[in-house]
């Protein structure tokens, strides 16, 4: 039978090839819908000059409005409407504009265009946020991260919807509104915001033993990093990667931080809550503003499919990790995010991510958390962006050309012209035409892959091991990580007012992780724990890898202390030369120093010279730095020594694990409030070169852990 010439391609070669994109393109597409409004009159939205924008039309000077004020109504009607419903999960978040650039070709790999041209810039954008709290919650509080990156490819917007965890919660979407309902503020108090120290939570994973491997992640230190720049991200399930020749692998995707992994302590976190609850969002915008920009590896874990069962584990369950140990993370490129959006409502709330926005060389497995996704953020999207247009949001638009037949519905932006909407066509010549599949042609075209089985509602065997990693995860972490994670299962279970979920979490939960760690948090609430694991074998899993150094966030410290924030502690009287030689040796690290002084006003120096002051004390309390360091200056030290914001900044550094060093008579502050100067990680010196290389090496390592035990010692 002749094919039918309406129904097949126009050509058999792909069109819309004539345009050429870099990583400035997506710049450029959003100029169009760019603003200025300097040097142009007031006028209404449908350019009416508005000569007084003062007062509505009224009759008479103190009479009623008049229905008429057409002004009036349009102002206040927008206004009524210029919140959307906020992201049921993710609600708050924060991004920025970047690019993407491949190391090499790995198109032994994959087909996708982004990776195959070295000298290729792919525009991103990426939104970080967190999970369970609602828009206007804070950036610091426990909980899970995600990493979102739309990349602006010449084939089509691919999405990558991420976390700063490598696994999940449940293993099938059915599940995901039950968990979601569990984590969010109780229906019947909305307490708590932004935080799953409560019952429902705990009630739900008590039950689930699926989730454990999860919470246990999000109990540790990784539940609140220190910057963006200092967070890694996973694609969470297994993905497909196909070749030019059609060839399919398993894979998992990384972003790694150039900048290194590290995070925020517990107590740390909390007060920033007050202090500061824009800390993660301000640092990431101030630090692009300056130019620090953010960095990370892209890396893949690939498994050829013939490999896809030699695991202890299954693939295709997101609570489960592939070891670093057993699969290599390649790195094959990386992502600068070096630009920050001009309106957030515009960019970073309007932004839609969907994991099943992908290209050709890049397509799905059959994790059946993934394929509820796969549903499920295209229907949030159309009712959180008013419509099946929210593709055309000018965030969201690709940088390609996009045609096809789809029409109208609500806030609709173009204006087709033809007369036939739909496919195949003779009226309009055919356009726009299907693309012929294949590597040579472009057209997407899903992997060929074989399914016979009989409709079931049930779940694979190879998922039913619940506690392996979760264990493998506890054996991994440091002595001072695991005590951590003590404390944060202690403080959330004492927010948990049911005595049985308590119960429940220590006794039939905890032991199949590590019995030392059920008993420390059983006897932090006077709950025996039980001598053995409770949960039957084939819950408790199996696993040939003890543990794996690449869980530790400590196994990728930078080893530099660059983009890090040093406190400069000074009053009247300081050795202004002190001040600037600290300065110039941190810039010189790639670090930078705040002077942080009483107040706003100019400090007058020993010399009689004028040092601005960066901050206040309480302005930028110690949570917001990484180290402090007190130059000399007797009546600058004095005044710092009697003020009880000056002691309580230095004891505050100390609690939290901080490198705290003085100069000089700086040492005078470090006696008044305290601090024991003959440990690690507590420096002083009669010159800045005496202290300058400890304080430098100390910050390398983030914090001073050997001072962890004794902490809590420090009243701050």
């Amino acid at each position: 039978m002749a094919n039918n010439p309406h129904t097949t391609s126009n050509s058999g070669q792909p069109n819309d090839t004539d345009f050429k994109t870099d990583e400035h393109s997506k710049s450029e597409n959003l100029e169009k819908y760019r603003s200025d409004a300097t040097g142009h009159d007031l006028r209404t939205n449908h350019g009416t000059r508005i000569a007084d924008n003062h007062n509505s039309l009224k009759a008479g000077e103190r009479g009623p409005t008049l229905l008429e004020d057409f002004i009036f109504r349009e102002k206040l009607n927008h206004f009524d409407n210029e919140r959307i419903p906020e992201r049921i999960v993710h609600a708050r978040g924060a991004a920025a504009h970047g690019y993407f650039q491949p190391y090499d070709s790995a198109a032994q790999y994959s087909k996708a265009g982004l990776f195959q041209d070295p000298g290729k810039k792919t525009p991103v954008f990426v939104r970080f946020s967190t999970v369970q709290g609602a828009r206007g919650s804070n950036d610091t509080v426990r909980d899970v991260r995600g990493f979102a990156t739309k990349f602006y490819t010449d084939e089509g917007n691919w999405d990558l919807v991420a976390n700063n965890m490598p696994v999940f919660f449940i293993q099938d979407a059915i599940k995901f509104p039950d968990f979601v309902h569990a984590v969010k503020p109780e229906p019947h108090n909305e307490i708590p915001q932004g935080q799953s120290a409560h019952d429902t939570f705990w009630d739900f994973v008590s039950l689930m033993p699926e989730s454990t491997h999860m919470v246990l992640w999000t109990m540790s230190d990784r539940a609140f990093p220190r910057h963006y720049r200092n967070m890694e991200g996973f694609g969470v399930h297994t993905f497909r990667l196909i070749d030019k020749q059609g060839k399919a692998r398993f894979v998992k995707f990384h972003w790694k931080p150039l900048a290194g992994t590290c995070s925020l302590i517990w107590d740390e976190a909390q007060k920033l809550w007050g202090r500061d609850p824009d800390f993660n969002r301000r640092m990431m915008w101030e630090d692009i503003e300056n130019g620090d920009f953010l960095e990370y590896e892209f890396c893949i874990q690939v498994v050829e499919e013939e490999d896809e069962h030699n695991f202890d584990f299954d693939l295709l369950d997101p609570t489960k990790l592939i070891p670093e140990e057993q699969v290599p993370v390649i790195p094959i490129g990386k992502m600068v995010l070096n630009r920050n959006p001009d309106n957030f409502f515009a960019e970073t709330e309007q932004v839609a991510f969907n994991p099943a926005h992908i290209v050709p060389g890049i397509d799905f497995s059959n994790d059946p958390l993934l394929q509820g996704r796969l549903f499920s953020y295209l229907d949030t999207q159309m009712l959180r962006l008013g419509g099946p247009n929210f593709h055309e949001i000018p965030i969201n638009q690709p940088v390609c050309p996009f045609h096809n037949n789809q029409r109208d519905s609500m806030h609709r932006q173009t204006i087709n012209k033809g007369q036939a909407s739909y496919e195949p066509n003779s009226i309009d010549g055919g356009w726009p035409s299907e693309t012929p599949a294949g590597p040579e042609h472009g057209g997407f075209e899903s992997h060929y892959e074989r399914i016979d089985a009989h409709k079931i509602r049930a779940r694979s065997p190879s998922f039913g091991d619940h506690y392996s990693q979760a264990t493998l995860f506890w054996n991994s972490q440091t002595e001072v990580e695991k005590e951590h994670i003590i404390a944060a299962y202690t403080f959330e279970l004492s927010k948990v007012q049911r005595p049985w979920i308590r119960e429940r979490v220590i006794k039939e939960i905890l032991p199949n992780i590590d019995l030392e760690l059920a008993r420390r948090v059983g006897e932090n609430h006077g709950i025996e724990a039980p001598s053995e694991k409770p949960a039957p074998a084939e819950e408790l899993g199996t696993s040939s890898q003890l543990e794996s150094p690449a869980l530790s966030l400590m196994a990728r410290l930078p080893g530099n202390i660059k983009y890090r924030k040093v406190a400069i502690l000074a009053a009247d009287g300081v050795d202004a030369g002190q001040v600037e030689a600290i300065k110039q040796k941190l810039e010189a690290e790639g670090a930078e120093g705040k002077v942080i002084a009483p107040s706003m006003a100019p400090l007058k120096a020993a010399d009689g010279k004028q040092v601005p002051p960066d901050a206040m004390l309480n302005g930028m309390p110690s949570v917001a730095v990484d180290a402090v360091i007190v130059p000399g200056g007797t009546d600058s030290v004095d005044a710092l020594a009697r003020s009880g914001l000056g002691r309580y900044y230095v004891q505050e550094a100390y609690k939290h694990l901080k490198a705290v060093a003085a100069v000089g008579e700086g040492k005078m502050l470090l006696d008044a409030a305290d601090i024991p100067t003959n440990e690690e990680g507590v420096l002083t010196g009669a010159s800045l070169d005496d202290v300058f290389t400890a304080l430098r090496d100390a910050m390398a390592q983030h914090r001073v852990w050997a001072r962890d035990p004794k902490a809590n010692d420090m009243p701050a």
